[in-house]
């Protein structure tokens, strides 16, 4: 037995480096496990420290497509490494993300319920801050985007969505 992630022993488990859980198994597009050795989406790199003009270009090009569990690795780098006063901006449209993500694999009482908190947080943050457009983004928009969706998720009109379709335009229309 090799313990690579191909060939691992029965009940091992995945480790970084300082001996923290990581799962190593690939992930499709929605972030689901596949079995090891299988063909996967190449994941977001933890930890990464982008600029929010660069957070907010490379979340919406993963969003654009039908990558949002891979958009909210990238919001929450900045959530993470960002400065404590947009924490809350940051985890709010990270959890926008995980909710588009569980709507997207049918899971309509999570993906709405995540869809509803996120908006929740991001308004919060634009009621507390006063910026409604922080770094260019169209806020109310996003969160009127996350409303729309986690009514029709709820309501089990939308069934699974597609990610890509229902990917919100963090700039707006023309973003």
């Amino acid at each position: 037995m090799s313990g690579t992630s191909f060939d691992r022993p029965a009940g091992a488990r995945d480790r970084d480096s300082e001996g923290r859980a990581r799962n190593a198994r690939p992930r499709d597009g929605l972030g689901r496990p596949l079995p090891y050795g299988a063909d996967g989406v190449p994941r977001q790199p933890e930890g990464v420290v982008r600029t929010p003009p660069a957070t907010i270009a490379e979340a919406q090009a993963l969003l654009d497509a039908g990558k949002p569990f891979h958009a909210h690795e990238v919001f929450e780098d900045a959530w993470k490494a960002g400065p404590p006063a947009e924490r809350a901006l940051w985890r709010g449209l990270a959890q926008l993300a995980v909710g588009l993500t569980h709507a997207a694999r049918g899971n309509v009482t999570g993906g709405a319920r995540l869809l509803r908190r996120g908006a929740g947080a991001v308004e919060e943050w634009v009621a507390d801050t006063g910026e409604r457009t922080p770094y260019g983004m169209d806020v109310p928009g996003v969160v009127a985007w996350a409303r729309e969706l986690a009514d029709a998720v709820g309501s089990g009109a939308a069934g699974a969505v597609d990610a890509a379709e229902r990917a919100p335009r963090l700039r707006g229309g023309g973003a």
